[in-house]
């Protein structure tokens, strides 16, 4: 390590030390001219400008200020960790790499400016040593960010990739599994916890001035490497930018539903999956049957987090159609003029016959809700203080909810 007096300094600043203590600062100022300046990163969000890619680069400049302490280039090794990372999720999002590439040349450009402003003609000798030190940056950081952002960009087009592809469209269709298996390299586990996964769209997707497709696909390359950290290679998923399929060998339900959780915190957004477990020939199965958990729990207004048959039992057994279905669903049909009162009572069914709450929930009075309660009942002659009614009301509603042109909709 440089002793301060053998520091480089220009100005009368010792520059390492002016590196450490602006570099935050620094890091804002040049994100912000990437946005303006540079064109993959105009399509980028305020928000990952100002969060994920600040981030990244106040770790470079942090990097270049022990270099210039140390008066060496940083060694490979210390290049490993955010700045690659970060390299492979701009691959894995679609980011050309003259983007990237340009970012390291402007950002470590711009700095040398910003250091030798102030510079004196005694200081030349220290303005060469770092400007040596400068281009030493650009050519270990910059090569370091182009060779993981050329591998995740192999990894992703790769032949392997494609075959695990295959075998998971295998999977998910029910169709013979040993070939693709073996072109795949990969031995399928006895049985699988099915993952059906519905993203939400990330905000970032909606901002105008900001690439939406480049905007999806980050969320999509962040849960696949959520997904890859979680549970190991090789990963087998189908992902898109409006969620997929994921199988996790074995049958662990606490750790599906922790991979839930990862998956929703890596994307940045809300997520509803709904697991269902199954040997390798009954995936297809399973994924047509986690469907129609995540389309009853949208439906039901479940909201997001993880979800088995079990969470839907009820509402998925009265959604089979039937020959009672027509009579459950006719016993609330008095109330189909009057939709105030139909809302009422849904609305106090679902919060455990809380008049106090449904009135918070409706902005109401309570008095109201028990008006409308009292003439749902005459006009039904279906009281939901008795318990027999209360199951009856509980499964008409449920058929109502999933009918159409008075049919019981198919869940898909």
């Amino acid at each position: 390590m440089t002793d301060d007096n053998e520091a480089l300094t220009i100005g009368g600043r010792v520059l390492y030390q002016r590196l450490f203590a602006e570099r935050r600062r620094m890091a804002r100022r040049l994100v912000e001219r990437f946005g303006r300046e540079i064109g993959a990163y105009q399509r980028l969000s305020s928000a990952e400008l100002l969060d994920t890619i600040a981030a990244v680069t106040e770790e470079n400049l942090r990097i270049f200020a022990e270099s210039v302490r140390d008066r060496a280039a940083p060694s490979p090794g210390e290049l490993v960790g955010p700045i690659t990372v970060s390299a492979a999720r701009r691959a894995g999002e679609g980011m050309a790499l003259d983007g990237v590439m340009g970012a390291y040349s402007m950002g470590m450009l711009e700095t040398w400016r910003a250091m030798v402003a102030d510079a004196r003609p005694e200081d030349l000798d220290h303005v060469l040593a770092f400007t040596e030190l400068v281009l030493g940056y650009i050519h270990g950081a910059g090569t370091a960010s182009a060779a993981a952002y050329l591998e995740e960009r192999r990894r992703l087009d790769s032949g392997e990739q494609q075959r695990r592809h295959t075998l998971v469209s295998a999977l998910l269709r029910g169709d013979p599994l040993e070939e693709p298996a073996r072109r795949a390299g990969v031995r399928l586990a006895p049985r699988y916890l099915v993952l059906r996964l519905a993203f939400a769209a990330h905000e970032d997707e909606t901002e105008p001035g900001v690439d939406a497709t480049m905007a999806a696909q980050r969320k999509v390359h962040r849960a696949e490497q959520e997904l890859a950290a979680a549970v190991g290679e090789p990963v087998l998923s189908l992902l898109d930018t409006t969620g997929g399929t994921a199988l996790l060998a074995g049958e662990d339900w606490s750790a599906a539903e922790a991979v839930v959780d990862g998956l929703s915190r890596a994307a940045g957004v809300e997520v509803t999956a709904a697991g269902v477990a199954a040997e390798p020939p009954g995936v297809a199965g399973a994924v047509r049957q986690g469907g129609e958990i995540l389309e009853l729990a949208s439906v039901f207004g479940r909201g997001p987090g993880f979800y088995r048959l079990a969470d839907v039992v009820l509402e998925y057994q009265l959604t089979r159609p039937t020959a009672a279905s027509g009579a459950l669903r006719a016993l609330l049909a008095p109330l189909d003029e009057h939709p105030d009162l139909l809302v009422t009572l849904e609305t106090y069914l679902r919060l455990g016959l809380n008049r106090r709450q449904t009135a918070v929930r409706l902005h109401v009075h309570p008095n109201t809700v028990d008006y409308r309660v009292r003439k749902a009942v005459a006009l039904t002659a279906l009281d939901p203080a008795d318990p027999a009614h209360l199951q009856l009301i509980g499964a008409a509603l449920v058929i109502r909810r999933m009918t159409v042109g008075g049919r019981v909709r198919p869940v898909r």
